[in-house]
């Protein structure tokens, strides 16, 4: 269906149930199971559709890193199998109409204001509700406010002196231009060598006369060996469909928690290294047991990946500059690609290494560095997001007393279970800081995060709640709790954008929580009454 663009007047005094900020996967569902229990809607959304960061992220090679089987919602199982993934790993326009699918089998999209970006959401504590205003006038008011607005959705401006001089054409990967972008016989830069470099490089390459890819720190990178799904593959899924969905339900891993003393070694550990390169990517990694737990059995499975790169790279060197050292292996979200280090063996592909030659400045024709200086039709800037705390803080969010969000997470982002925040009634957060969110299957989380939130929506109702919030004290001790289950693993050595290290002046603090069993934690909760919540 044609993007939902175009000129309309601003909605005002409109009163609904349920604000949704967000047309993304979690937007959706949540508007679906808002509309399913007889609430009000009113959806909001930036982009001209539906699809979330699968909307934005369009450059060249953009796939999901889950394989398309586990990246899909298991809350409908007609859906399931009505819906036919072509890839193992599915390409970005693959992924955006599975959610124009979904916004059309289930008619959600009436239910969001499109390009409309939202500025602002106040609460009154008088009247218990949220008012919610937009750049385009539109101001509504709400009893429930739902954050679906994705933890990699705000794409980072280049901070690199000169960048606005640059004469030639500029691109930013997390905002592609949706008509698409022809290298053919153009001199490229790529700046960052995160997972959308690692996916446009290889494509960039082959279009591009010269590719210079401008590296500061290098990703490890596991390959995908993507290929068309075949019948056999689909109906096996479906067959298991029931089970797995249970399984989810029920608070299990695909990967039980292993004993906290269990190292591996020997052949089974050799089968685990070899299974590495079995295309399964970030799954192969994490069913290695106690992997951000024991140092010499990280370093050891890190030191496995480093040499299939040396025999992948053909100039030593070359070869060299791309290993990743000086963190463990998943400290940062490993990157799952095709063809990326064979690019470098390419003769109009060179690397940039920005430890040792760093850029001083953009100039007008193209990049100067310690080294001299290069000129380029075309700069593309591959510099990640601001994550997991980025498009909250773009919008004017004022709790009691007028507290602004960005006030209350001055010292680092604090929430109750990922899910609320201490001064801000009835205002949810899907996959936020303090839940597994970007380490985890991203839908996965998100399906489980808007059922506990119409859970807790419908448990209030039903006992005429006016206002859900976290408690405070409970909100410490769980922030206190995901930091302390961060502190005994590998996660910290690294200074990655789970920590906001990517952004120059944000705080430091590990967002994500790697604690098992966390979904049963937060059903507990629901089943105590919501304990850890406070009502009026």
């Amino acid at each position: 269906m044609a993007e939902e663009t175009g000129l309309r007047e601003a909605v005002v005094g409109a009163r609904v149930d349920v604000a949704v900020v967000g047309a993304g996967f979690g937007g959706l569902y949540m508007a679906h199971k808002a509309r399913e229990a007889g609430l009000t809607v009113q959806g909001f959304e930036a982009g001209g559709g539906v699809g979330g960061t699968w909307y934005w992220n369009r450059y060249p090679g953009a796939r999901c890193d889950i394989p398309s089987l586990f990246y899909s919602f298991t809350w409908s199982e007609d859906l399931a199998r009505e819906w036919r993934w072509s890839e193992k790993y599915a390409p970005q326009p693959e992924i955006l109409k599975y959610a124009e699918h979904i916004a059309d089998r289930f008619d959600l999209r009436p239910s969001f204001l499109f390009d409309t970006r939202v500025e602002s959401a106040v609460f009154d504590e008088d009247t218990g509700r949220w008012t919610v205003r937009t750049h385009r006038g539109d101001e509504v008011s709400a009893r429930w406010v739902v954050m679906a607005t994705g933890c990699l959705s705000v794409p980072k401006s280049p901070d690199i002196p000169g960048a606005e001089r640059f004469r030639g054409e500029t691109y930013v990967t997390g905002l592609w231009p949706h008509e698409g972008v022809d290298f053919t016989g153009k001199r490229v830069a790529v700046i960052g060598t995160g997972s959308s470099a690692i996916q446009s490089i290889p494509i960039i390459a082959r279009q591009a006369d010269q590719v210079s890819v401008y590296q500061r720190t290098p990703n490890f990178s596991l390959p995908a060996l993507n290929s068309p799904l075949a019948d056999a593959e689909v109906e096996g899924f479906l067959q298991g469909f029931t089970a797995y969905r249970d399984m989810l339900r029920s608070g299990q891993s695909i990967f039980p928690p292993p004993p906290p003393d269990l190292r591996v070694r020997g052949e089974e550990l050799e089968a685990l290294k070899a299974g590495l390169w079995n295309g399964m990517g970030l799954m192969s990694l994490f069913a290695i047991p106690n992997l951000m737990r024991m140092p010499d059995l990280n370093e050891e499975v890190a030191d496995h990946v480093r040499d299939r790169v040396r025999e992948m790279v053909g100039d030593p060197e070359v070869a060299e500059r791309l290993v990743p050292r000086g963190y463990a292996i998943g400290a940062k979200r490993p990157c799952v690609d095709t063809d990326y280090y064979e690019t470098f063996n390419r003769g109009n592909v060179r690397l940039v290494d920005l430890r040792e030659t760093p850029i001083e400045t953009i100039t007008e024709t193209g990049i100067r560095t310690a080294a001299g200086e290069a000129d380029f039709d075309v700069i593309v800037y591959a510099t990640g997001f601001d994550a997991m705390t980025g498009a909250l803080l773009k919008m004017d969010v004022r709790g009691r007393g007028g507290l602004t969000l960005r006030e209350a997470w001055a010292e680092g982002p604090k929430t109750y279970l990922g899910l609320m925040v201490s001064g801000f009634p009835n205002l949810f957060t899907v996959t936020g800081p303090g839940s597994p969110s970007v380490l985890s299957n991203m839908i996965t989380s998100i399906e489980q995060h808007i059922d506990w939130i119409s859970g807790a929506i419908g448990w209030a109702d039903g006992r005429q709640v006016r206002t859900l919030e976290a408690d405070p004290a409970a909100q410490e001790a769980w922030v206190a709790h995901v930091n302390e289950v961060a502190a005994g693993s590998l996660y910290l050595d690294a200074a990655s954008w789970y920590m906001g290290a990517n952004v120059p002046g944000k705080l430091r603090v590990f967002m994500p929580y790697i604690g098992e069993g966390y979904k049963v934690r937060i059903d507990e909760v629901a089943a105590r009454d919501y304990e850890g919540f406070r009502t009026e």
